[in-house]
């Protein structure tokens, strides 16, 4: 089936509002996107690190089983929320920096509009989560030694909490600079988590309880720590209104309630295979599947992170209508994401077993489910974020249209795959839905954009990754096999193929060029030209 060319989302309509602004040039926008990116990097990589040292801390405190509650719980309120925020975020995202900030600006009263359906629907959702708490708790968490209703009922009350706090990094990421939104978001909410959790291991006798109470406070002080930051920006206390029109709620939510389903699935993905695995395979596999899940999150933060910091950014270009230089954007951002991720991704495919070993003997058995996930990945990442380029430019049907698909396959698999090979099934199944869902949106954004989402350097960048990371792979499996020393091998190959690179003057020049990006200054080549709609 073809799918229609649409133009550009309309923007919202603002009163009052300036006139539109000269656009920029295409390489002034890759040289913007490309200081957003690298703080967006630096936040990934705060990230993943703290990430990394809460699931540590998580299956060395309570071992795979007690993991696998833990991860249920959170499970929990990560699907729950991402449903109720009702795809607000990325409609705040889209809306704000088409708006005017200040005491005299209109982006201040978009604030009701995207913040009171969610919470009044996660009000709700927490009221009814912690009134069935026990018959939910039978079902999901049974036999697995704990008092699971009062684990859920900590679990549903976190999820107003969530979402206001998903709202208003939304906000923080259109209203302040960069850095701020990586400081709370990045830093200080997940350094915050290992603290307090590894706090409830060590000092309240390693209680599960105690545990996702350590897990859900980080989440207060962050939605406290941003709404401080961003009232000032949007003029709340200094005459800015808070009253928006009909057409505005209406403009707002025709946008973002398509993008409901989708971020709940986007945002819950992970949890669901999570949850899907407690409830068919037992906690213990449960447990294994999130350590494993972890490592495969943790290669994605660095796409994550340049999405999250050039989002804002493709939206205004989208409003401009020009699309050309979200193409330019995009095909830039993909080549730094490949370069980041795929080496990650393939060493957690050879050197599964090496990596799950930092988590325990228990966990050896996730190894084949690391090495089909990393895999999958390579495509998540290989394609680059098309789904923002769906959501920036207004086509949040389509991209529901992508993870629904996705799911589908995913629950459809899981529910078959599941029950006869545990930990391996689920990992097949969740690969299965990556695969359906970058391909329909890669496809859907390639016709959509009108523009190439490609090139030879992204193609000579894949090749040159896979070459060398598959070399140094071959070396340390050869040497110390697929455990922590072949790894360990891999690692110092690698460390020494970085160093004879930069050598070479073409790799210095290239390095040189994109430290330019970043620092604001004058592209070294001229940007590519565009090939029109």
């Amino acid at each position: 089936m073809s799918l229609p060319v649409h133009p550009p989302a309309p923007q919202p309509p603002a009163t009052g509002g300036p006139a539109e602004p000269a656009p920029d040039s295409t390489a002034t926008e890759t040289r913007r996107g490309a200081r957003s990116g690298a703080a967006g990097l630096l936040g990934a990589a705060v990230n993943g690190l703290m990430g990394f040292v809460l699931v540590v801390v998580i299956t060395r405190g309570y071992g795979t089983e007690g993991s696998g509650v833990f991860f249920a719980a959170i499970g929990v309120v990560t699907v729950a929320a991402a449903l109720c925020v009702l795809g607000a975020e990325t409609g705040l995202i889209w809306s704000l920096p088409r708006r005017r900030l200040g005491p005299q600006g209109d982006a201040a009263r978009m604030l009701p509009v995207a913040l009171i359906p969610p919470l009044s629907a996660a009000l709700v959702i927490a009221t009814v989560g912690i009134l069935a708490a026990d018959p939910l708790a039978r079902r999901l968490l049974d036999g697995a030694g704990v008092d699971g209703a009062a684990l859920l009922r900590v679990s549903f009350a976190a999820v107003p909490v969530v979402v206001a706090m998903t709202l208003l990094f939304g906000v923080l990421r259109c209203v302040r600079p960069m850095r701020m939104y990586v400081a709370v978001q990045s830093v200080l909410l997940p350094t915050a988590r290992p603290l307090l959790v590894g706090a409830a291991v060590l000092l309240a006798g390693g209680g599960l309880l105690a545990g996702m109470t350590g897990w859900v406070l980080p989440a207060l002080l962050a939605a406290a720590v941003t709404l401080l930051l961003v009232v000032r920006p949007l003029g709340i206390g200094r005459g800015a209104g808070l009253r928006a029109g009909r057409d505005e709620w209406g403009s707002f939510w025709r946008f973002s309630l398509p993008r409901a389903a989708s971020a709940a699935i986007d945002s819950g993905a992970v949890w669901i295979g999570v949850l899907l695995t407690t409830v068919l395979a037992g906690a213990a596999d449960a447990g294994i599947f999130g350590a494993v899940s972890r490592y495969i999150l943790a290669g994605q933060l660095a796409m994550q992170g340049l999405r999250v910091a050039v989002s804002p950014q493709l939206s205004r270009l989208f409003g401009q209508d020009r699309p050309d230089a979200a193409a330019a954007l995009h095909r830039q951002l993909t080549t730094w994401a490949l370069v980041l991720s795929w080496p990650v991704y393939l060493l957690l495919a050879v050197f599964g077993a090496g990596f799950l070993e930092l988590f325990g003997s228990g966990f050896a058995g996730g190894a084949t489910a690391m090495t089909v996930l990393a895999l999958a990945m390579l495509v998540n990442t290989g394609v680059g974020n098309v789904q923002s380029m769906l959501l920036m430019s207004g086509r949040s049907g389509l991209h529901l249209a992508a993870t629904v698909a996705g799911l589908t396959v995913t629950v459809s698999l899981g529910l078959v795959l599941i029950p006869a090979h545990g930990v391996t099934g689920a990992a097949c199944a969740w690969a299965a839905g990556i695969v359906t869902e970058n391909l329909i949106a890669v496809t859907c954004a390639r016709i959509v954009v009108g523009q190439p989402l490609a090139d030879l350097s992204m193609l000579r960048a894949a090749l040159l990754t896979v070459g060398g990371v598959g070399a140094a792979a071959i070396v340390g499996v050869l040497a110390g096999g697929r455990g922590i020393v072949g790894l360990a091998v891999a690692l110092a190959v690698l460390a020494v193929g970085c160093v004879g690179l930069l050598t070479l003057p073409r790799v210095r020049q290239g390095i040189r060029a994109t430290m330019v990006q970043i620092r604001g200054g004058a592209p070294s080549v001229s940007p590519r030209p565009s090939k029109g709609r």
